[in-house]
């Protein structure tokens, strides 16, 4: 007699598992995702900061540089950002050639709670915001200090950073429409309140 169908996996302890769930969200539920999310962005910043301290050679500096903002595009594209905050997007084409962009967020469970931690949603987010934020810093100080060949580098900062927090923008909001009248809300209630 095939008794499997009839078994159900139930947790013994309830109370131990619902304190363990409620623990959880406080804490980061993935340390590795958590630390290559700030590694490789920070990594680049500090590479960018430092390369004329520590070598004269400008062609080593911006392919270093160039791989880890590349590697931060990917891992955070494809890897941190699904599991920190359960937020993905990507480009389909389709068999006519047409292309698509999908944005996409993780739904919220059956019990009503996220499945990501607010440590690592903040992680996530000031990661994100921040490190393109510093790269335009430094676009416009390479722009005004006339250092052209270092030009070249930040833009690369700003569009591969920038492309990964618009994406996931977009994933958070939704439709192009609603980011808009979003910030347009937003800015007429700053208005209102001044």
């Amino acid at each position: 007699q095939d008794s499997s169908d009839d078994i159900e996996d139930v947790s013994l302890f309830d109370a131990d598992d619902d304190v363990s769930r409620r623990s959880k969200k406080s804490r980061i539920r993935h340390p590795v995702a958590s630390f290559f999310h700030l590694f490789f962005r920070v990594s680049a910043i500090v590479v960018y900061l430092l390369c004329e301290l520590l070598t004269s050679s400008f062609i080593a500096c911006m392919v270093t540089i160039i791989l880890l903002l590349s590697c931060d595009f990917w891992a955070v594209k494809n890897v941190t950002g699904r599991l920190m905050v359960g937020l993905r997007w990507w480009n389909q084409v389709d068999d006519d050639g047409r292309s698509h962009w999908v944005f996409e967020a993780r739904k919220v469970s059956a019990q009503g709670g996220k499945t990501s931690s607010e440590a690592e949603s903040r992680i996530f987010w000031l990661g994100l915001i921040t490190c393109p934020m510093i790269w335009v810093i430094f676009a416009f100080s390479a722009l005004f200090s006339f250092k052209v060949k270092w030009l070249a580098v930040v833009v690369m900062g700003v569009v591969l950073q920038g492309a990964n927090l618009y994406g996931y923008i977009r994933c958070k909001v939704g439709s192009r429409k609603n980011l808009t009248s979003m910030a347009t809300n937003y800015l007429g209630k700053q208005f209102l309140r001044q």
